[in-house]
């Protein structure tokens, strides 16, 4: 009973999508992104494919966490302000139910959105590192489609939801970067207390925080880098951060008072 009423809601969201134009909008957003692409192909004189797919890559990777984060927020804020959320929860329906349905057809959009995305490089690298690539950027939007799906929960608005989702991403991307940071020789010769205390922080938000430095990276398309070690560990990672994510939305989304 509970994985059909999974599905319904998750193609609900799939015919959601395609009523708002959210394929669209990705259509656009990969047309500008071939575009600039090729533009930067004409006036690049060594390495051009190289270059090429590696701006293509990043350009993409934003283009996808964007649309999918702002798809997921304004989704819920929709159920939330048209009050058919309430017609769900009528139902004879768990709200762990309605809450994994949702998150279903998120993620079932999520990895259209990485498919799409992945084949459009296959005119610059081969399919065998495309595949690895895409696979990386689907476990990546996983993450932010749960953590997309917490903060709206958390901060019912589309504006402060998608702010914290923007937050989470960018240090989720740059504290590997930022621990370097402060291990470096030039901060170790000046520690003082502040330093301290910002040695710890920036360490206990790496603990908390999913590197996704590590995911999507644009160098495996242009040294063909990737292997399925890098896999391994990103699909354990997408594993154990979105358990955590989906639970912490569980125990907000079980006491709110609707």
């Amino acid at each position: 009973m509970a994985s059909s009423q999974i599905l319904i809601l998750a193609s609900y969201v799939i015919i959601e999508a395609i009523r708002t134009r959210f394929f669209w909008v990705m259509i656009i957003l990969l047309l500008i992104g071939m575009g600039s692409t090729l533009f930067i192909g004409s006036i690049t004189l060594i390495e051009t494919q190289a270059i090429q797919s590696s701006w293509l890559a990043a350009f993409l990777r934003l283009a996808a966490v964007y649309i999918v984060s702002l798809f997921v927020i304004t989704s819920m804020v929709r159920e939330f302000h048209e009050h058919s959320i309430y017609l769900w929860l009528s139902l004879p329906m768990r709200r762990s139910t309605y809450l994994l349905g949702k998150l279903s057809g998120f993620m079932m959009v999520a990895l259209l959105t990485a498919i799409l995305y992945g084949v459009s490089l296959l005119k610059y690298v081969s399919w065998e590192v495309v595949s690895i690539w895409t696979f990386s950027l689907g476990c990546e939007l996983f993450i932010v489609s749960a953590a997309s799906l917490l903060c709206v929960l958390t901060f019912p608005q589309t504006i402060q939801a998608f702010s914290m989702v923007l937050g989470f991403y960018v240090l989720s991307r740059s504290i590997t970067a930022m621990q370097l940071m402060i291990q470096g020789p030039l901060w170790q010769n000046v520690y003082n207390w502040t330093d301290f205390i910002v040695n710890q922080l920036v360490d206990l938000l790496a603990r908390f925080l999913p590197p996704l430095s590590q995911f999507t990276e644009s160098e495996w398309l242009v040294y063909a880098t990737g292997n399925l070690e890098n896999l391994w560990i990103i699909i354990v990672q997408t594993a154990i951060y979105v358990t955590l994510l989906v639970a912490m939305s569980l125990f907000d989304w079980y006491r709110k008072n609707l």
